[in-house]
């Protein structure tokens, strides 16, 4: 998760919102990691949960990453969520959760609908307070 705050706060030097994703293998060896880069990539969908999943199945050679681990900073959006499942995500970690746009334990609760074929492990709440702050001080600086 460390790693995952390293990209995050990357991403706010950036003026990106600060979100960090980090997906690791069972050993814990860390096989891609990244910040936001909507703005730079001019992207809607370049959240740092989708840079890492392509990265890590590019890496793995493989669309299914059953055995990684996701770890990001603040919760995923609906459409992170979808691609969480998508790629078969074996746990989902996270720092804040999102009331206005998370899609995991808000929102539209995407591992909880009966079209989801595959739901992580899912554990919130993993360095919370510093996510929120991260992300307090990024939206103040930019009002």
């Amino acid at each position: 998760m460390l790693q995952a705050f390293a990209e995050a706060e990357a991403s706010a030097l950036r003026g990106e919102v600060p979100v960090g994703a980090v997906i690791a293998d069972q050993s814990g060896k860390i096989l891609a990691k990244a910040g936001n880069r909507t703005l730079e990539l001019q992207d809607p969908t370049a959240h740092a949960e989708m840079l890492v999943i392509r990265a890590a199945a590019n890496l793995l050679n493989s669309e299914r990453l059953t055995a990684c681990d996701l770890y990001v900073t603040l919760e995923p959006c609906a459409m992170c969520a979808a691609a969480i499942s998508f790629a078969r995500i074996r746990r989902l970690y996270f720092g804040a959760s999102d009331p206005k746009m998370g899609g995991v334990e808000h929102g539209p609760r995407f591992f909880t609908q009966s079209t989801c074929h595959h739901a992580p492990e899912v554990y919130g709440g993993f360095g919370e307070q510093r996510a929120r702050d991260l992300l307090t001080e990024f939206f103040r600086h930019r009002r």
